[in-house]
């Protein structure tokens, strides 16, 4: 039995069994879901939906269907679920059944696990040699080495999984099977994992051609090697809200300059100066997100990185964005990156 099947309750017990069920429950304001024999949903029932009916007049041994709510609210599956999932949790609905076409209950979301619902498709790079992490990487590949207690490579997918991404893409080269064991291993959220094996090296974004089906219009992709607490909603919020055709998040690096810097016309004539100036210039964070259709600009079977992807998208005169990045950061591609995670990671949150 599915741990969703404790709150389904079927049409055909009475308002007695269905508060009993409540009660074993024990959730304050918690709902559970009426269904046919053939788990499709005809209402839904909370205990002051009980208490409304007792003080109309109802008997408390009549059946459940004249207690419960027949106006049901549900996620439609393989639909875009995202503004109801802004709107249920503003009203503090916390379980939500999702349905297929013939409205039968599938699963039971609960939106208190959930940041959200994102309606993309996630793609993780992960076929890196990790030279410079070497002796590390000797017999471990670079997305499985521990951060804390976790793989780096499951922290971002389990991470992703709480914003509601369920359709992850991997593609991997060195040590495949390593890391197409370790994740199917740890795979406790169950999510959809699909491995691409690159035969010759794609680069840090080829490997997207290898893919023959997306479940979303929307791509997110990134590094597996990143340590990062981004909020991924927003992230999606602000590109959809932008109107662009491919976001890229970037981190702030600073060059401080030590001197007076000269402010100098074409006759030497000095203008103006500032003095020891901080120059702020933005950085390729290796996390992405970009409509599908982009896709066809990738050509296929050669190497090719994200750096070329975003010249081809700025080419074709399509708008790319940058989302700073405000939020926690880091590239684990040196030793001391590596270390430097596993004491940052004591103290972030996640």
């Amino acid at each position: 039995m599915k741990a969703s099947d404790n709150y389904l309750f079927l049409q055909t017990g009475t308002a007695r069994e269905a508060l009993t069920m409540l009660n074993i429950i024990a959730i304050p304001n918690v709902a559970i879901f009426i269904v046919n024999e053939f788990k499709t949903l005809v209402g839904s029932l909370t205990d002051g939906d009980i208490r409304r009916g007792l003080l109309a007049g109802k008997n408390i041994d009549e059946s459940v269907t004249s207690f419960m709510n027949t106006t049901s609210k549900y996620f439609k599956h393989g639909q875009d679920n995202f503004e109801q999932t802004i709107e249920f949790k503003k009203l503090g609905i916390r379980f939500i059944p999702l349905v297929n076409n013939q409205l039968q209950i599938v699963d039971i979301i609960d939106l208190d696990k959930l940041k959200s619902i994102l309606p993309i498709d996630a793609i993780i790079m992960a076929g890196g040699k990790g030279e410079r992490l070497k002796p590390l990487t000797d017999t471990v590949p670079k997305p499985m080495l521990l951060v804390g207690n976790e793989p780096i490579i499951m922290r971002n997918i389990n991470r992703l999984s709480t914003y509601g991404v369920t359709n992850f893409h991997i593609a991997v080269r060195h040590m495949a099977n390593q890391i197409i064991d370790g994740v199917t291993a740890q795979n406790k959220n169950e999510v959809q994992l699909n491995f691409i094996t690159e035969t010759v090296p794609l680069g840090t974004i080829g490997a997207i051609k290898l893919i023959e089906n997306f479940s979303n219009e929307v791509i997110l992709l990134m590094n597996s090697d990143l340590l990062t607490n981004i909020d991924f909603n927003d992230f999606y919020t602000k590109f959809i809200a932008s109107g662009a055709d491919m976001q890229v998040a970037t981190v702030p690096y600073y060059v401080d300059v030590p001197y007076a810097v000269m402010n100098i016309n074409e006759n030497d004539q000095v203008l103006s100066f500032s003095e020891k100036p901080r120059y702020v210039y933005y950085s390729n964070a290796g996390i992405y997100i970009f409509k599908k259709s982009l896709i066809d600009l990738i050509p296929p079977n050669i190497e090719f990185d994200a750096t070329n992807f975003m010249e081809v998208v700025i080419g074709n005169n399509k708008k790319l964005n940058s989302y700073p990045l405000l939020s926690y950061w880091l590239d684990i591609g040196r030793i001391d990156d590596f270390y430097k995670a596993q004491e940052d990671v004591k103290h972030l949150s996640f």
